[in-house]
């Protein structure tokens, strides 16, 4: 039974093959963006501590993406 599942009338090869693709391609992609979203996270907070105080504040009390940069950046420092 179990083989018949794999087997997929003799289109299993083309099925697990084509799945395994996709799932590694998905896996590079996620792995790839997550990379370069830490690089610009850190190139913010790099940006964000050479501003003066009232222009760190005010961009931190404008924008919602900044305060959570910097609440995640905390938690791992």
């Amino acid at each position: 039974m179990i083989t018949d599942f794999i087997a997929m009338n003799g289109y299993g090869l083309y099925i697990w093959l084509s799945f395994s693709i996709v799932l590694i391609s998905c896996v590079a992609v996620y792995l790839k963006t997550k990379k370069t979203l830490k690089k610009y996270e850190n190139e913010f907070l790099v940006e964000l501590q050479n501003l003066s105080v009232e222009e760190k504040n005010r961009a931190l009390e404008n924008s919602k993406v900044a305060q959570q940069i910097v609440a995640a950046n905390s938690k791992i420092n």
